[in-house]
């Protein structure tokens, strides 16, 4: 019994060290001056503002709540699709990542400008969950228990047996995990779209009038509310997960080699597949703005963006002004892209080895996850100054948490039995981990690499927006207050086609190790 509260008053004391550390170093001033506030400071705060509050929250709930609804079933339903098809998964790669890549800065004011009403909010939370969860079901279906599924034909069973009775339930943790994810990614795009001029009423819009007034206490208190309105939703999916691990957890190692797909080795089907690849998400996009209506003044078509580029008579100068950014840009992206998937690795293999000292760091990577990066960004600049550091602080924090969760989602579900295998033979718990959990977990590593791809992209770009005043957000910033719409449709095709790049180089090593060592891949 005593082992059984040891957990919850643990956290609660976290917790209590963790507030009181905050409430001495903000009352003393100890932080850039006062620019982290005493939490009774902020909570003050909160009581006297609290009347401003009710109206904000509702528009950011609802936009956050539908586009978390709309992008959950959209991502499971392609998972399926994809898992089932791997000719599907393959043709739509392209459009996949350039969901998962596109910028929130910088579509924004595209969507305000083409949606009404409350759809630019929804648009962007359904986007920040849907290639997560949509990754995590297609990880979750690939790694079926081979032998579960020969028996369920042995006995008659369909396609869709089998998907229901074996892969559906072996993937609900893998889901579950995505959505743990997702939650809180639904509540920072309804919050960029309300930042980037999506209607009165919003924590975004909110914090949006509030960042001229000097007032770190308010910035912290609708950063707080933001944090705890996405913290509820990632503990909900959290415990979901919790209780679903232990039923759907696999007994022992499934040492059955994966099936090769015979039309991969087809070099005809290839060429087809990968032109249809790269064309697909050039259709989509060409096919958007003809849906809208968007006037020719604001929409940039590909061949737009292009003729912008290349052909225009201000193309030269386009061209210097993005590849000068793009020098400033991308040294940081790898930087803190390694840094973010190196830390993420490290606090997985930790939460496994030290669980202790996992639980009491969880509460600051939980904060500094969910508090949205807009409004943490203007506060972390009056601490850590508009330079390097604050970018690569921003990177990492918005990269080693999804990788983090897909890392340990992966060691929680290594069987029980393959690891006391090598115990029984006198082999500590770092020799198991190396010879055992690590290589199971390998589809798991190589899902949060690319994972973090994309974002560690968004994380620099939302530093330079806001604060440092370089690179591709900085160009994109510049470009909006120009009205230059050539050169946000630029930046954002460049930053998608970056994504694109390196996600596919992450898809080759993983397909070729993954391989190698005779484990089945989900790209």
């Amino acid at each position: 019994m005593a082992a059984e509260t040891t957990g919850p008053w643990r956290g609660l004391r976290n917790a209590a060290i963790l507030f009181a550390v905050w409430e001495i170093v903000g009352r003393l001033d100890l932080v850039a001056g006062g620019a982290l506030p005493g939490i009774s400071e902020i909570l003050i705060r909160l009581w006297i503002d609290w009347g401003d509050y009710p109206r904000h929250i509702w528009a950011t709930l609802y936009a956050s709540t539908i586009g978390f609804l709309i992008g959950n079933a959209l991502g499971i339903g392609a998972g399926v699709i994809f898992a089932l098809s791997p000719t599907a998964l393959r043709l739509f790669r392209g459009v996949n990542i350039a969901a998962f890549a596109l910028p929130p800065i910088a579509i924004a004011p595209i969507l305000v400008l083409t949606l009404s009403g409350m759809a630019p909010r929804i648009a962007l939370a359904a986007l920040g969950v849907y290639f997560v969860t949509m990754t995590a079901t297609v990880i979750g279906l690939s790694q079926a228990d081979s032998r579960a599924t020969d028996v369920i034909r042995a006995y008659g069973g369909t396609r869709w047996d089998i998907l229901r009775r074996v892969q559906f339930r072996g993937a609900l943790p893998s889901i579950l995990a995505g959505l743990r994810v997702a939650a809180p990614n639904a509540v920072l795009g309804a919050i960029l779209a309300e930042f980037g001029g999506g209607g009165r009423w919003g924590l975004g819009a909110y914090l949006l009038g509030s960042l001229g007034r000097g007032e770190p206490d308010r910035l912290w208190g609708i950063g707080l509310v933001a944090t705890l309105i996405a913290g509820l939703s990632y503990g909900v999916f959290a415990l979901l997960a919790t209780r679903t691990i232990g039923a759907t957890r696999a007994v022992t190692l499934n040492t059955a080699m994966p099936q090769e797909s015979k039309a991969a080795g087809r070099p005809a089907k290839r060429i087809v597949l990968t032109l249809g690849t790269i064309a697909l998400p050039f259709l989509v996009w060409w096919a958007f703005i003809k849906a809208t209506g968007v006037p020719d003044l604001i929409s940039k078509t590909p061949w737009g963006v292009v003729d912008y580029l290349f052909l225009a008579p201000t193309a030269e100068s386009a061209q210097t002004r993005l590849l000068a950014a793009l020098a400033e840009t991308l040294p940081i992206t790898f930087a803190g892209m390694a840094a973010g998937l190196g830390f993420a690795f490290l606090l997985a293999i930790s939460s496994r080895l030290f669980p202790r000292a996992i639980e009491a760091f969880m509460p600051v990577a939980l904060v500094t996850q969910t508090m949205p990066l807009v409004a943490l960004t203007p506060l972390l600049v009056l601490i850590l100054g508009r330079g390097t550091s604050l970018t690569l602080w921003a990177t990492i924090s918005v990269t080693f948490f999804p990788a983090f969760v897909t890392l340990a989602q992966g060691l929680a579900l290594v069987p029980r039995s393959a690891q006391d295998l090598p115990r029984a033979y006198g082999a500590g718990r770092w020799k198991e981990m190396r010879m055992v959990t690590l290589p199971t977990s390998l589809p798991y590593l190589f899902a949060a690499t690319r994972l973090t791809v994309p974002r560690a992209l968004l994380g620099v770009m939302i530093a330079e927006w806001l604060a440092t005043g370089k690179g591709l957000g900085n160009l994109l910033n510049q470009s909006r207050g120009f009205l230059d719409y050539g050169m946000i449709w630029a930046v954002a095709a460049v930053s998608v086609l970056l994504s694109v790049l390196f996600y596919l180089a992450v898809v080759l090593v993983e397909r070729r190790v993954l391989q190698r060592l005779g484990m089945a891949t989900a790209e």
